[in-house]
């Protein structure tokens, strides 16, 4: 019996999955911005539960923990999403410093100016998975359309929240 040589590739298959290189790139580059936005809400979220003093504090502490929780959970989605579209996922402070749009606070603020600037975060947040669901839209591209519809459900109901703590 003859052996016969199979010549292997060691490079992966190239992705075929209905959406453009270049769409596809594109829809990365915005779920990028979106993974450095939550990344950047979710620390802060967790900072402001540690930090938290005054009259609120037991309210504001469980608060900021179900909602730096659910953020924790969604960063892997997002990131998981990136790499299904041909992708590396930004994955460095200095990366999400240049992506994010919400800029951190530089000390301890005073319980309801954490729950002004999380409600801001949260709706920066909204605002980069709105831009980045047209580029989906776009793109045909209707897993990251679903995720991104999750996502603003999310943050526009956290920013309704906090904000009717400051009423």
């Amino acid at each position: 019996m003859a052996k016969t040589s199979k010549k292997t590739s060691t490079s992966a298959p190239r992705i075929n999955i209905g959406i453009s290189d270049k769409d596809r790139a594109a829809v990365a580059g915005e779920l990028s911005k979106l993974l450095a936005d939550s990344y950047t809400l979710y620390l802060m979220t967790h900072n402001f539960h540690w930090n938290v003093t005054g009259p609120m504090f037991n309210t504001l502490h469980l608060m900021f923990m179900t909602q730096y929780t659910e953020e924790w959970n969604a960063l892997d989605s997002i990131a998981e999403r990136i790499r299904a579209l041909g992708h590396y996922a930004p994955g460095t402070y200095r990366e999400y410093a240049k992506l994010s749009s919400i800029s951190e606070p530089e000390s301890v603020p005073e319980a309801l100016e954490m729950v002004r600037l999380l409600v801001s975060a949260n709706e920066s947040v909204a605002k980069t998975a709105r831009s980045a669901f047209e580029k989906a839209d776009a793109a045909n591209d209707q897993p990251t359309a679903d995720l991104l519809t999750q996502r603003l459900d999310v943050h526009e109901k956290n920013a309704w929240m906090l904000r009717s703590l400051l009423q």
